[in-house]
């Protein structure tokens, strides 16, 4: 048997594939006229962000190659698929979440840096540090930081970046070339109102994913939602399970999580929320915690 049918996960495969159709038939459609299916395209460029993790963490199959190619097109714009492998996989050494300088998915800020950034920069942490906050400037923020790291990088040389970047503008002909020149629709308008809103959808999981805490399993949470979210995320809500066992496919999480349950609740210090709606009830429009690192800021981190 060929190596890359040793092993393939026919949900992760299948859901991809169709994922991407979905996506395509959508835009053709709104760019016909039919906008009211907008949320539709919105949601299905989530539910992509959340299958190019599945394939980062070596899913569907076992050659790296084809599980990329199954989520290769870069239908949201922003992160190269290589750089969010290689970052999001530096994010899984558990002892560094939530460390401004070594986990590069933080939201957290350094003493210093916080000292540094001034009262403008400060207040829109502290929006950004609420759920609402997240979903309209969060990804802004996102994007601006994460550009100008890639931008370093570039200038001084790295050529895995490079290569990434080149690989991301390649899969960007196909996708303008579907968006504008086959639907219709203005460049600028699918960046801001598409690509922008599926961020901010994405926000929703990862605005409560870890905070900052001494013992590193106590950083990440288990939020038991079951709606629309959990689905959309690949039950990824889950996430304490999910850094337990990285390689697991996401189908697999709810029954993993339901049978080691009160398991799951000790080993992560019950750092824990019943729904995503419960999340927006908490922390809608006030601050989930401090910006600044608040064991940095004590003098007890590391």
């Amino acid at each position: 048997m060929p190596y890359i049918l040793r092993r393939i996960e026919w949900p992760t495969a299948w859901l991809a594939a169709g994922d991407t159709v979905a996506w395509a038939a959508l835009i053709s459609l709104i760019g016909a006229g039919h906008w009211w299916l907008w949320p539709l395209a919105v949601l299905t460029m989530t539910l992509h962000s959340s299958l190019q993790h599945e394939a980062l963490h070596g899913h569907p199959t076992s050659n790296r190659y084809v599980n990329e190619a199954f989520v290769f097109l870069p239908v949201g714009l922003a992160y190269p698929y290589r750089r969010f492998k290689t970052l999001h996989l530096q994010h899984h050494h558990d002892e560094r979440l939530t460390d401004p300088f070594e986990d590069p998915e933080s939201n957290y800020m350094s003493p210093e840096d916080w000292a540094k950034a001034g009262p403008i920069l400060q207040g829109l942490r502290l929006v950004n540090n609420t759920q609402v906050g997240r979903l309209i400037i969060g990804p802004a923020f996102s994007v601006i930081g994460f550009l100008r790291g890639e931008w370093a990088l570039a200038r001084a040389g790295d050529r895995s970046v490079l290569v990434a970047w080149l690989l991301h503008l390649i899969g960007m002909v196909p996708v303008f070339w579907w968006v504008t020149w086959v639907s219709g629709i203005h460049p600028v308008v699918y960046a801001l109102g598409f690509a922008y809103p599926a961020l901010s959808l994405l926000s929703v999981r990862t605005f409560i994913e870890h905070q900052a805490a001494i013992d590193a399993p106590h950083r990440t949470i288990i939020n038991e939602d079951r709606g629309l979210f959990a689905f959309l995320f690949l039950f990824n809500n889950l996430h304490f399970v999910h850094h337990s066992h990285p390689t697991v496919a996401w189908y697999r999480l709810p029954g993993l999580y339901r049978a080691n349950r009160d398991a799951y609740l000790a080993g992560n210090g019950g750092y824990f929320a019943r729904s995503y709606g419960e999340v927006l009830r908490r922390y809608g429009l006030r601050r989930k915690e401090l910006v600044e690192h608040p064991l940095m800021k004590r003098g007890r981190w590391r």
